[in-house]
């Protein structure tokens, strides 16, 4: 356990690329491509966290592929800490603050309920939904931007803070979100 506390530091960004999405494997050059890291750094990084038992190794061909390891104790609470340190909530609170007319935002669908403990699938996006009064392109080009940070889809919704204090009870949208969990983001 002391290796695992160890490998931690400094290999944050590589960590949260791969427990963040847990279902793939990457190649060393394609993780070092996403975090931004030389080929030195991930050769090195790699085998500190596969000795520490965070992540495992196979090899195809000459490419080393690399993926979470999420059978050890440690798996779920790494997740956890990496979700809210490098995940949708952060990235997303840090885009959607410099926004004028954000009054609130949610984290909603598949994503918000994994977050909270609702056992299923890793998703394959992210579904937001802004209260407010914010233009449409700067919440587009926001997206885009958290797609590209967290390297799934990103979908936000807009309403007016009116709606969002009194929906239409027939909207199956709206009814659909308020029954389901929700993250508030900061």
């Amino acid at each position: 356990m002391a290796a695992a506390v160890a490998a931690l530091a400094g290999s944050g960004a590589l960590l949260a690329l791969l427990y963040l999405h847990p279902d793939r494997d990457y190649s060393l050059t394609e993780a070092g491509k996403v975090i931004g890291a030389s080929p030195k750094v991930m050769s090195t990084e790699t085998d500190r966290l596969v000795m520490a038992g965070l992540i495992r190794e196979a090899r195809r061909g000459q490419a080393r592929l690399i993926r979470a390891e999420t059978s050890g104790p440690v798996s779920r609470p790494l997740t956890d800490l990496l979700a809210v340190t490098y995940g949708p909530l952060p990235v997303l609170g840090n885009l959607l603050s410099g926004v004028a007319g954000v009054e609130q935002a949610y984290i909603y669908g598949s994503w918000a309920a994994r977050y909270l403990g609702e056992p299923g699938p890793v998703p394959h996006d992210v579904d937001v939904l802004v209260v407010g009064t914010a233009n449409e392109d700067d919440l587009y080009d926001i997206a885009r931007e958290a797609e590209s940070r967290l390297g799934r889809e990103v979908n936000v919704s807009a309403i007016s803070p009116q709606y969002w204090e009194a929906p239409d009870p027939a909207d199956s949208f709206m009814r659909h979100v308020r029954e389901r969990p929700l993250v508030k983001l900061e």
